[in-house]
């Protein structure tokens, strides 16, 4: 009985690291382990949060459809993905927009940024239309198969999809390119942290 119950302990014991790991919280803001776009069950391959200087600007998930620990693997996978962003203080659309496209300008070549203008400033208009975004409020920037990139502000679509697995790598590298808007969370992001 004793052999029983140690053998049940010791299972219990390496069953715990395992869920444990299947969620991630950071600042207090909780990603689950998958995510679901355009009926693609998508894994969480990491997650972090974006500071500036000192203050907590917004935890930020990536969901994919293969976890991997390189970026210029995930930009180049193929298939739906999610990038989920919490804020963690009050913004505005224009602040969340203008912090975006300075982000792809340091990431993406100028010739890239020329072709991809037209898409770029289609969402900053769908970005500047949020007003007053309020800490907790989740933003999400879904690749979708066939349609493009879909924004949703807490779950409601915020503009029109925009073409484009193209534009969705060079926006993923915003946070995953050569000079990432926050070195710590490109680590989180990739879960190398």
């Amino acid at each position: 009985m004793f052999k029983l119950i140690s053998a049940w302990a010791l299972a219990l014991l390496f069953a715990l690291p395992l869920q444990a790991q299947a969620a991630v919280e950071v600042r207090g803001v909780k990603f689950a382990d998958t995510a679901t776009v355009a009926g693609q069950t998508l894994q969480l391959n990491g997650a972090g949060v974006r500071v500036k200087v000192i203050i907590d600007v917004y935890a930020a998930g990536l969901y994919v459809g293969k976890r991997d620990a390189s970026a210029a693997a995930l930009l180049s996978q193929p298939g739906a993905k999610s990038m989920q962003i919490v804020l963690l203080r009050d913004l505005t659309g224009e602040d969340f927009a203008e912090a975006m496209i300075k982000g792809f300008h340091k990431n993406n070549t100028d010739a890239d940024v020329a072709r991809f203008q037209p898409r770029l400033d289609e969402l900053r208009k769908t970005m500047v239309s949020f007003g007053t975004v309020k800490k907790g409020t989740a933003i999400q920037l879904n690749l979708v198969p066939g349609s493009g990139i879909r924004t949703l502000v807490d779950g409601a679509q915020k503009g029109a999809d925009i073409q484009g697995e193209d534009f969705y790598a060079a926006l993923l590298k915003i946070w995953l390119g050569a000079k990432p808007v926050d070195d710590d969370l490109k680590a989180g992001l990739l879960n190398a942290k």
